[in-house]
């Protein structure tokens, strides 16, 4: 039976009035250490509930699999809220949005032609059931009826955005039923009519996404539903960034403003985001509308919380709010944590990526012509496709389909252009020396597609090869996931061949006291960073974002590496650790 109940304009937990007053952190972005700070953080500002996606292309990397540890032990955040005297809202998706590579969903199953995704096509179902069945028999004993933290759980996220397959939602609410979900189920979408309309479910708790227009927007799913609770399951008190356009923000006192309307309207919420966190790896998502726009690392999301766990303007102002509506702790605002002293490190050893690309990835071969990186099995990272060409001269070099992401193009190792998926490039001119000269192309994945119908869009190379239209045919293909540098054959940067390709730095630093820092990298181009074997993430000077996030625990005492993959070039050899993030400039 649900401990979380509804009235004709409230909730009832276990039978008593209840507000919901929530905060949303995701689990999976944040380091596992850090967890209890973040939820601690979260009670005092006066949150009584947490809200988390759940997503399965981490949770299940391929069918049949469930991971659960690390990052992606769910089961310990759950108990750890509940040790904290918070309730969970669960979004299990199956597609979470998020700004999420992919949206959540999993590569092999999006790669699937064939496949009808978010729809009651039996192909998708089907994997979507294996799925629970291995994910929900952990989360049951977290259900608030079991005396666990769980109140809720979503039903799709935002369907009314992408379609009206009113079977699937059914589908998936009988799915979670029957595995044990016997707490309350909600729908989730924009709060407009026809959104509303097409995502929701009868018998199921509709829920409405808005960050302004308060009173408009809790009219329209009053229209829509004209008893029960009004929530908005995600107040936007933020916004996300794509790399090269400027950084986000919200006036605090506007948003907060925003969330005393929508308290003062009786109604309940989930703030989002209490607590951004970072896409930490090769986690980030892309938007795909007139062009492809990848995200960046950093998920700050301009939150309450900062990307580094701190108390930030809207944390105070949401938290006088929160007081005129609901009991706060009368406990003091936890102070910013201790950040590491200002570190210079230097990279004195270096590997050039080309030449070693074998011992990273043993290539495929293919006769023909170039495959995507999904039929070589990478969810993400790199594909370095390498072949001959067999004419010489000036000419142009036709990529049909082009290419996911970006790709770097080298001819007998030396770096002759640069094609970018969004901006819809396809063809480079290029010089080759003589007949048989190399070929190389490098490219990145910049992150999956995580909102609307370009889910599951391609990467690697995308078609045919041409040179002043001869075939280009035999190549050698690199799968790069990057997930162990252990083989990397580093060696003093000053005995390294002075290619202009890229190259792996390395260099040490000493640490006497364990501390959140931001690796700050003035003068390199573009790459991806390490500390201690932990990926940090996408670096790029593009911006807007011009440092990483560095968690505490990721760091040990004594000696501490640091690698970077550098794409391209940089003016100096050095990296420094700073106690201050730069996010980029602000848009006027």
């Amino acid at each position: 039976m649900s401990a979380l109940t509804t009235s004709s304009d409230g909730f009832l937990l276990h039978g008593e009035p209840f507000r919901i007053i929530s905060g949303a952190m995701h689990y999976f972005r944040i380091h596992p250490d850090q967890w209890t700070d973040r939820l601690r953080k979260a009670r005092l500002m006066g949150l009584n509930t947490v809200e988390t996606y759940v997503p399965w292309n981490l949770h299940q990397p391929e069918p049949g699999t469930l991971v659960l540890d690390g990052f992606l032990d769910l089961p310990r955040f759950l108990r750890l809220a509940r040790s904290e005297g918070l309730h969970v809202l669960l979004r299990p998706g199956p597609y979470i949005c998020a700004e999420w590579d992919g949206g959540g969903l999993p590569s092999w199953l999006t790669t699937d032609p064939d496949i009808r995704l978010r729809s009651s096509d039996p192909r998708f179902t089907d994997a979507l059931d294996r799925y629970l069945d291995l994910l929900l028999p952990p989360i049951v004993p977290q259900l608030a009826a079991n005396g666990g933290p769980v109140i809720a759980v979503q039903v799709e996220n935002e369907y009314g955005a992408y379609g009206d397959d009113t079977a699937y939602l059914e589908h998936l609410a009988q799915s979670l039923r029957s595995r044990g979900i016997d707490e309350l189920l909600f729908t989730c979408d924009q709060a407009n009519p026809e959104h509303l309309a097409a995502g929701s479910l009868p018998g199921v708790l509709s829920t409405g996404t808005f960050g302004s227009r308060v009173e408009a927007s809790l009219e329209q799913l009053r229209a829509h539903q004209p008893e029960g609770p009004l929530m908005c399951a995600e107040f936007w008190i933020g916004w996300f960034d794509h790399w090269g356009e400027p950084h986000h923000v919200r006036d605090a006192d506007d948003a907060a403003a925003d969330l005393d309307r929508l308290l003062s309207a009786g109604a309940s919420v989930n703030i989002y985001m209490f607590h951004g966190g970072t896409n930490f790896a090769f986690t980030n998502g892309a938007n795909h509308d007139h062009a492809y726009e990848p995200i960046v690392t950093s998920y700050d999301y301009d939150a309450a919380l900062t990307e580094s766990g701190d108390p930030g303007p809207k944390y105070h102002a949401f938290r006088e709010v929160i007081a005129r509506h609901a009991p706060v702790p009368d406990e003091p605002v936890p102070a910013p944590s201790r950040k590491l002293p200002l570190t210079t490190v230097e990279l004195d050893r270096r590997a050039a990526l080309l030449p070693h690309a074998t011992i990273l990835a043993k290539p495929v071969r293919v006769d023909a012509d170039p495959v995507t990186a999904e039929e070589l099995g990478l969810r993400s990272g790199y594909v370095l496709y390498r072949t001959t060409v067999p004419v010489d001269g000036d000419g142009l070099l036709h990529f049909s389909g082009g290419v996911g992401d970006r790709a770097q193009v080298f001819v007998d190792g030396a770096p002759v252009g640069v094609l970018e998926r969004e901006r819809h490039e396809e063809a480079l001119p290029v010089r080759v020396p003589r007949a048989g000269a190399s070929l190389d192309v490098l490219v990145e994945n910049m992150g999956g597609v995580n909102y609307g119908p370009r889910i599951g869009a391609a990467k690697g190379l995308l078609g045919p090869v041409t040179f002043k239209g001869t075939a280009l045919q035999g190549w050698d293909c690199h799968p790069l996931a990057l997930d162990n540098l252990r083989s990397v054959p580093f060696v003093p940067a000053a005995e390294a061949p002075a290619d202009a390709g890229p190259a792996f730095h390395h260099g040490t630093f000493e640490v006497h006291a364990p501390a959140d820092t931001f690796l700050s990298l003035p003068g390199w181009t573009k790459g991806q960073a390490w500390v201690n074997g932990f990926h940090l993430g996408r670096y790029w000077n593009r911006g807007p974002q011009r440092t990483l996030y560095v968690p505490a625990p990721v760091l040990r005492r004594g000696t501490n590496e640091l690698v970077l993959l550098e794409l391209q070039a940089t003016t100096a050899p050095r990296a420094l650790l700073t106690d201050t993030p730069d996010l980029g400039p602000v848009k006027p």
